[in-house]
């Protein structure tokens, strides 16, 4: 059995007296891409903002790095939870430094992840004109800052052209190579297909499928099935 990363059991989100998220529970091995998937709405999101600390869940456990999660534990998680917060009229470099400065990281850091990122031609231009692919490679940059263990990604693709997803994909694939496991959103059963090694599919709130899975599997039927609750 792999070690396991990050797991929860039995977590659920209540919002007001609506169940979010019911009863998932999670096991994210170490040294894997994970593609969390599911239709809109499903819980995704909600999920990803537990792990990160931005909510708190109602009820469960989330254990990471062989612990019960806690605040420290933020320092070796990386994450981009929908759109990454830039400032538009500051260089990829000056928005980096902003980061180094608020935790602490050495200004060497920032040559490093704009070269894993393929930002450090950029020079003067403003974060503004960045196309939406740079914007979502400069939000990873940030994400990648303290040099996380485990990196989460929240529909990371959303809103790029052909070639932005392109680059994209080649970047989160060479994450587990770099010591990372990865923890990947999305509703692009084409995307995660290509990058996923397991998945956990969320339907309503609650967790249907979970498995490993091999690139060629025929991921859009398997999810329609587990969808419709033909499998489980």
């Amino acid at each position: 059995m792999p070690e396991v990363i990050l797991e929860t059991k039995g977590l659920k989100k209540y919002y007001g007296r609506q169940l979010a998220v019911n009863q998932v529970s999670l096991r994210i091995p170490r040294g894997s891409i994970y593609g969390l998937l599911g239709p809109n709405g499903a819980g995704k999101s909600t999920i990803l903002k537990m792990l990160t600390g931005l909510l708190r869940p109602s009820g469960g456990e989330i254990y990471v790095f062989g612990e019960p999660w806690q605040r420290k534990h933020l320092e070796r998680i990386g994450a981009l939870i929908e759109s990454p917060a830039l400032y538009g009229n500051l260089t990829a470099v000056e928005n980096l430094l902003v980061h180094t400065r608020l935790m602490g990281l050495p200004k060497e850091r920032i040559k490093e992840v704009l070269e894993t990122v393929d930002l450090k031609d950029t020079g003067k231009k403003p974060a503004s004109r960045f196309s939406m692919g740079m914007k979502q490679r400069l939000g990873i940059a940030i994400a990648l800052l303290g040099n996380p263990e485990l990196l989460i990604l929240d529909e990371p693709t959303n809103g790029l052209d052909p070639v932005g997803i392109q680059e994209l994909r080649e970047l989160i694939r060479s994450f587990p190579e770099r010591g990372m496991t990865v923890i990947l959103s999305s509703h692009i059963l084409s995307e995660v297909s290509q990058l996923a090694d397991h998945i956990g599919i969320l339907s309503d709130g609650e967790l249907k499928h979970q498995s490993k899975i091999s690139h060629d599997i025929n991921l859009e039927e398997l999810f329609m099935d587990v969808i419709r609750g033909e499998k489980r």
